[in-house]
């Protein structure tokens, strides 16, 4: 893998999908404990998308991991840094009536 360069693993996967009154969720969980970084993209082949109301399903399928290169890891961990601090804008002014 070069610095601009990235990889491809295929790995199998439980998918889990809950839409009950007490949860609406999608968990993908990856086998071999593979860890997600910054940058890496995660397709999962066959993925089911819904579930009727008041069910939950879990299946077994294959996801395709894209690793990201150096530079790219770098890129994504600076972007969201940036985009993280647009959430810090907080004002300190007294409340005046005019």
């Amino acid at each position: 893998m070069g610095l601009f360069g990235s990889r491809t693993i295929t790995v199998p996967c439980t998918v889990e999908i809950e839409q009950t009154p007490e949860s609406l969720h999608a968990h993908v969980t990856l086998a071999g404990g593979f860890e997600i970084a910054p940058g890496d993209e995660v397709l999962v082949h066959d993925a089911p998308t819904s579930v009727p109301y008041g069910e939950r399903l879990t299946v077994n399928r294959t996801a395709t991991i894209t690793r990201a290169g150096p530079l790219e890891r770098a890129w994504t961990k600076l972007i969201a840094h940036l985009e993280l601090t647009e959430l810090y804008e907080v004002s300190f002014s007294e409340r005046r009536k005019l």
